[in-house]
């Protein structure tokens, strides 16, 4: 059986997603990308535009599982509400089109990925090019994205019945 998974890095500017496919204990790259939204356009535009990103992207690769990283808060309060706002649109768009959601803290995915819970972008992105050599090059958004779903992959167990 081979598991599609979409991972999602949350953002309002960019949201990173990707999609792998598991088999056994083989991970292949299906596809990756960045959802942006303008800084000039209005919050519910924006939020609009990740969801139809989102629709599109689900549309188009049939994952059956999302994951998404969870986020910490910062210092600046209204940052930190836009983003949860986005981040309600990720976590609300693949429960939409009937997906599993599961979440996970970024030490969990960079502890997968790289192997300590503390590693930098650009070291989650060098071992995720490592894991995925046919998805290079990729974007930093993305590439946590990417991430995202190998941890989902390893941590999880995939019990949905195929129809």
């Amino acid at each position: 059986m081979i598991r599609r998974i979409l991972g999602l890095d949350p953002g309002l500017r960019h949201t990173g997603w990707g999609i792998i496919d598991i088999k056994g204990n083989q991970l292949i790259h299906v596809a990756h990308g960045v959802i942006s939204s303008s800084v000039q356009a209005e919050l519910a535009h924006r939020l609009v535009d990740l969801y139809k990103g989102l629709e599109t992207i689900i549309h188009q690769y049939t994952p059956l599982e999302a994951a998404v990283e969870e986020t910490f808060v910062n210092n600046n309060p209204v940052s930190t509400l836009k983003l949860g706002m986005a981040r309600g649109v990720v976590l609300m768009t693949p429960a939409l089109f009937n997906l599993t959601v599961a979440e996970y803290p970024a030490n969990k995915v960079k502890k997968s990925v790289v192997g300590v819970g503390h590693a930098t972008k650009e070291q989650v992105s060098h071992m995720v090019q490592v894991l995925l050599p046919k998805a290079a090059p990729v974007k930093l958004d993305a590439a946590d994205a990417l991430a995202i779903a190998i941890c989902h992959g390893h941590h999880s167990v995939y019990t949905k019945e195929l129809s």
